[in-house]
């Protein structure tokens, strides 16, 4: 905004502050400093830019200094104290940043309030989806569209501004630009939105956010539409991490669509339970507990029923994974050798790491 843009009105009792100190070399008084600073909160309220509002304080006080002065007692022209006219400019344009400066940082805190209810309403759900539609569409967010959701969650819990979240918007600005992507943080985790045409945005946020959260793991929803769909995206992103740390999952980054298994198998949790009981309950008259042999079941079936394999990542002999098969077999009836015994044996694992047991009993 060049100078001459700049309303007349922000430079307002300006003149006269400097033809005072330019007579009497006095600091500007505390009413005049804080004329300066609403003067600067008006002018960054209507949206003008500081460079030029400074630009324009400059060349007036170059237009003062210019023009003529009132004569003397002795008929000559008074002088100007050059000193006192820029000490003078320096506090009112100093007091002017600072008003403008103020009304900034207000404004840029009740975006971050905005935004952040927001967020805490897009992801709950808890606002009305029509009056939802259109905020959303200040944050560059079309509701109309198929959204999915993915979720970062590291070793500790980040919020807006931490080093994390920012360096992953940077990050995806700088890839993608201004597409319809969003980033934000909840419940100490890292939140992206985007279109459902957009998973190679999903694909690098969950690159960049694994590295930025030092090797968190990331889960991605499936795209759903509408605002309803950002919701179920989201609780599937969080259920998908929840299922990987019950099983312990390794995998840094997790799709919902690979995991829909999980979620069927606990939807009857009473049946589950059961199951689990039956199968691998009499585990528990095992010396040391159930627990050991859960494991060993449960390395055993992730390596593909490689003994060998099995045997290494629980750091025994391929004699001593033998044995513990072989006392599965006593004590439920159920052989993993067996593909038919095996199927079940395997699905009852699953469901004891899901349901905690044996740490939480029935």
């Amino acid at each position: 905004m060049a100078e001459q843009d700049i309303p007349d009105a922000y430079l307002d009792g300006y003149t006269g502050i400097l033809a005072e100190a330019s007579a009497t070399g006095r600091s500007l008084t505390r009413d005049e400093l804080e004329s300066r600073r609403a003067l600067g909160e008006r002018a960054a309220e209507a949206g003008h830019g500081l460079r030029a509002l400074v630009g324009a304080h400059l060349a007036g006080a170059r237009a003062f200094a210019a023009a003529p002065r009132a004569h003397g007692p002795d008929g000559g022209a008074r002088p100007v104290s050059v000193e006192a006219v820029l000490a003078a400019v320096e506090q009112a344009v100093d007091a002017f940043a600072e008003g403008y400066e103020r009304a900034q940082r207000l404004a840029v805190r009740q975006e971050e309030a905005a935004r952040r209810e927001f967020i805490d309403d897009l992801l709950h759900g808890r606002s009305d989806l029509g009056l939802l539609a259109e905020r959303a569409e200040r944050f560059g967010l079309r509701l109309s569209f198929t959204h999915a959701v993915a979720v970062a969650q590291g070793a500790c819990a980040y919020e807006d501004g931490d080093p994390a979240p920012r360096e992953v918007e940077r990050a995806l600005a700088a890839r993608f630009g201004d597409r319809s992507i969003l980033v934000a943080t909840k419940d100490g985790r890292l939140v992206c939105v985007a279109s459902d045409d957009q998973d190679d945005v999903l694909a690098y946020f969950a690159k960049q956010a694994h590295v930025a959260t030092d090797g968190g793991r990331v889960a991605i929803g499936r795209p759903q539409p509408g605002a309803g769909g950002v919701v179920q995206s989201y609780e599937e992103a969080l259920n998908a991490l929840d299922i990987a740390d019950r099983l312990e999952l390794e995998d840094p980054v997790l799709r919902a669509a690979d995991l829909l298994v999980f979620p069927v198998l606990t939807r009857d949790r009473q049946a589950m339970a059961d199951l689990v009981q039956s199968a691998l309950g009499p585990l528990s008259q095992a010396r040391g507990g159930a627990q050991p042999l859960i494991e060993t079941l449960a390395v055993y079936f992730d390596t593909g029923c490689v003994a060998a394999q099995a045997a290494r990542r629980l750091n025994l002999s391929v004699r001593a994974l033998t044995y513990r098969l072989e006392r599965v077999h006593r004590l439920t009836g159920t052989d993993p050798a067996d593909p038919l015994h095996r199927y079940t044996l395997q699905t009852a694992v699953i469901g004891a790491r899901l349901l905690d047991w044996p740490e939480r009993p029935f």
